[in-house]
């Protein structure tokens, strides 16, 4: 079942079209992981999915439902949950209060059900020795768990990660791809922006590369990776 689709997506911003035409479709349960270099338009795609910015036209399909007009809070509760590049935590707040803030308005729901979220999650992600700590004093590892424990106390069905292995060290990668194992077991579809290409590697069902807002490849992870003009425009590798 198809759980997302992109019909023809654009976005402009002044004279610079960030997204030209994207169309896209992702399927239950599966890991597409986005690739391209700098300012290529990876954030904005996240963006137009998640309702942080509005597309100038096209037409964003979720669970069957048109939602392009619907706003962020709306699709957060619709099921499309995200972390954003770099952590954006209620720094003055616990990392459980974090979670709780979290479930009760991203995820809507009542007080009991989400301080029973929040302790879920704090496990699954490894937080539980630093739940009653201000966010804003946490390593930046146990910050980008918080921004994927975050989205996961939505309970969402459609997880967009946006390069949340980025300014780790190989270890902490390690353990973060673990926990995306976990969460993929689940069942929990993922959109996975990523420039570890290692740690993106590991995880996708299926490769999807752009180049200044216009796709460039898509495929199978080897197939995208061997493709000479992905290694030219990517990697900077002349086939």
């Amino acid at each position: 079942m198809t759980l997302l689709a992109l019909h023809g997506v654009s976005k402009s911003f002044g004279a610079l079209k960030v997204t030209d035409g994207i169309t896209l479709a992702v399927t239950e349960g599966e890991t597409l992981g986005i690739l391209g270099p700098n300012g290529a338009g990876k954030t904005t795609l996240f963006n137009l999915i998640s309702g942080d910015a509005r597309v100038d036209a096209g037409r964003v399909e979720y669970a069957g439902r048109d939602v392009t007009r619907l706003r962020p809070h709306q699709r957060c509760r619709a099921g499309i949950g995200r972390s954003y590049q770099v952590p954006q935590p209620f720094g003055h707040m616990s990392v459980f209060e974090n979670l709780v803030t979290a479930a009760c308005f991203g995820g809507q729901q009542a007080e009991r059900e989400a301080w029973e979220t929040a302790h879920e999650v704090l496990g699954q992600t490894g937080l539980t020795p630093h739940a009653n700590k201000p966010a804003g004093g946490l390593t930046l590892l146990d910050r980008k768990r918080l921004e994927l424990a975050r989205a996961l106390a939505t309970k969402p069905r459609l997880l967009l990660l946006d390069e949340i292995a980025g300014g780790l060290t190989e270890p902490e990668a390690a353990v973060l791809v673990a926990e995306l194992k976990r969460i993929k077991a689940r069942g929990v579809t993922m959109i996975w922006i990523e420039h570890v290409v290692h740690a993106l590697l590991s995880l996708a069902d299926r490769l999807f590369v752009i180049n200044f807002g216009q796709q460039l490849a898509e495929g199978t992870p080897r197939a995208v990776m061997n493709d000479p003009e992905v290694r030219r425009v990517y990697m900077g590798i002349e086939a």
